[in-house]
């Protein structure tokens, strides 16, 4: 059977010179076993009652990616093809033809190279448009083919951008675009590492990939070693995103040039090494610290991202609710005593300490801390690093510090008994200690103490509260719709009442990377010690005992907070049941005695 042509469309009528070519996009992909017969029928007749472009309608159906797409296009028009991702293009271009006339020309700049600028455009062989670049450019004007959608969003991106990209970016040389496109290094990357280094694509890549985090409020970036490519992630909201894939021959190239933006031994491929740079960035003092970590495939980077900016410092835009924070407050306000934050790796802790600090800090008061690293250098305090190749531990600092007549103490991390003891020394006689702890909740926070070898009695003299806490992703306001829980979600948060009462969530949109979720929100557990709840403590009572004592007392859970959270619409129900997941400790068998605090620590 022979395959009909493809009727005119919007597609054709933009260019009259392309039509003969783009009629044939049908064929194409039916030639190249993108599509079945049957499927270029159907997608012709949505064409024709929606009035999109054929192209748009095989993609929103799944039949091919917007990859496929663009090659069969190029093919079609006999031009280069592109697909627009972070790292391809220099932004700064953008302000040389404006933001205005791009959405209007349907064009992208991407690079320029001695006189010629690649531009990404909807029309390639447009004549008019070609003519109008050359006038507001002054270059010789080089088209590649892109989606018109690609090429919205990015000059979206890019044009309320700030950053003096000119001083943080590098010009390209010659051959930059061919590595760009799909040039592969077959050559041994060590023995050209200083060219590719001292080469601009490397320079480009580098800086774009952390302007780009710092830009979208990354925390991490991550540079790993594949078999096919370089893969190079960031993580955003808690969730790891791809950015750009580079050739695996560059890996190395890479890696060596953020080892040196690092101050590290790019010599030393065999060990974990650490490094830490500052940079400015819209204007900010932006700090980052590099960890190398040797793998089967090479080496993995992963540099964390210190922007001022995302740390609130005042405890009142933390989230915590009204009562909650006056608990926490209260608890800050002793003379003396400790107060724990605990939970998992990223889950905002080191930020809430920072603020009890803010709250706490003023001339009258001597503030010392001992992190391990510091993350943000504050005023009026007195910030001490960890250094364990010289010998300056935790426990070595804490004792040094009682020495300097301190009003508080903050410490990054309770890692082990002896952190531990000095800290509870140091609460016992007079001195406010803040530290961290990794614990479920805040009823654990005592067992874990215990099994550190503290004794009850000391530790119920001690301690005035425990905050746990979680960070749970929000909804996405520019996509958020309502919806209806399943009856097993409702029950595992307890809440069968709310049965055929919507709930919110996002459908995926481009503001949110199609997640359905934009920024997040804390869930604080805030457990204040009571004298019936320091009773308990005194006896080594186990975790489940001083919980329900605090519930009875009116304590709120996590997920209990999360679930009130949710019913406001500001987080999905899955989203709480997610991060409250492990929050639930298991009970003692019927007729069995919890372990004492003797028998948890003989167990280790």
């Amino acid at each position: 059977m022979s395959t009909p042509p493809t009727p005119p469309s919007s597609e054709t009528s933009r260019s009259p010179r392309n039509a003969a070519a783009r009629a044939r996009i049908g064929d194409l992909l039916l030639r190249d076993g993108a599509v079945t017969q049957e499927q270029l029928q159907e997608a012709l007749g949505k064409q024709k009652s929606s009035g999109k472009l054929l192209g748009e309608v095989m993609v929103e159906a799944g039949l091919i990616n917007s990859g496929q797409l663009v090659h069969t296009l190029a093919e079609s028009l006999g031009v280069k093809g592109v697909q627009l991702r972070h790292g391809l293009m220099d932004p700064a271009l953008l302000k040389v033809i404006g933001q205005d006339e791009a959405e209007r020309l349907r064009v992208m700049p991407l690079f320029k190279v001695h006189g010629t600028m690649t531009v990404a455009m909807a029309e390639p062989q447009s004549l008019p448009t070609i003519d109008r670049l050359r006038q507001l450019t002054g270059c010789r004007v080089r088209p590649v083919l892109a989606l018109e959608a690609e090429i919205r969003d990015f000059i979206k991106r890019y044009a309320g951008d700030d950053v003096d990209v000119d001083a943080f970016l590098t010009s390209l040389a010659e051959t930059d675009v061919e590595v760009v496109e799909r040039e592969q290094i077959d050559e041994d990357p060590d023995a050209s590492l200083d060219r590719m280094v001292e080469g601009s694509p490397i320079v480009n890549l580098v800086n774009v990939a952390m302007l780009t985090a710092i830009k979208d409020g990354a925390s991490d970036l991550h540079i790993e070693p594949d078999k096919k490519s370089t893969r190079i992630r960031y993580r955003v909201d808690g969730v790891l995103r791809d950015l750009m894939s580079p050739p695996p021959g560059m890996h190395s190239a890479i890696v060596s040039r953020v080892k040196v933006i690092g101050k590290m031994d790019i010599a030393e491929k065999r060990l974990p090494q650490e490094g830490r740079v500052r940079l400015v960035a819209d204007g900010q003092d932006i700090d980052l610290r590099v960890s190398s970590m040797p793998t089967l495939l090479g080496e993995k980077l992963v540099v964390r991202v210190l922007d001022k900016r995302n740390l609130r410092v005042r405890m009142e835009d933390l989230g915590f609710r009204t009562e909650a924070l006056e608990s926490f407050k209260t608890m800050l306000h002793q003379p003396h005593g400790l107060v724990l934050v605990t939970g998992p790796t990223g889950s905002g802790k080191t930020t809430t300490l920072y603020s009890g600090l803010d709250l706490l800090r003023s001339p009258e008061h001597n503030i010392v801390t001992v992190e391990d690293p510091v993350e943000y250098q504050l005023d009026l305090i007195n910030q001490i690093q960890v250094n364990e190749q010289v010998g300056l531990s935790f426990a070595k600092a804490l004792r040094s510090i009682l020495r300097q007549d301190p009003d508080v103490i903050m410490i990054g991390e309770i890692r082990d008994h002896e952190t531990a003891r000095v800290a509870v020394q140091a609460a016992l006689t007079g001195h406010l200690v803040l530290a961290t702890l990794h614990t479920n909740d805040a009823p654990g926070a005592v067992a874990r103490l215990l099994d550190m070898g503290i004794e009850p009695y000391l530790l119920s003299g001690a301690l005035n509260g425990v905050v746990a806490q979680r960070l749970a992703r929000t909804v996405c306001p520019h996509c958020k719709t309502k919806y209806y829980p399943t009856e097993d979600a409702l029950a595992d948060a307890e809440i069968p009442d709310m049965s055929g009462k919507p709930f919110a969530r996002g459908t995926g949109c481009a503001k949110c990377h199609n997640s359905g979720m934009l920024g997040r929100c804390g869930l604080y557990e805030v457990m204040e010690i009571s004298p019936a709840l320091r009773r308990f403590v005194h006896r080594g009572a186990a975790s489940h005992e001083i919980r329900e004592a605090w519930q009875k007392e009116g304590g709120r859970t996590l997920r209990q907070e999360g679930v009130e959270i949710a019913q406001r619409g500001d987080c999905s129900l899955e989203e709480i049941l997610r991060v409250t997941h492990n929050d639930d400790l298991s009970e003692p068998e019927e007729g069995t005695d919890p372990p004492s605090a003797e028998q948890r620590r003989a167990a280790g």
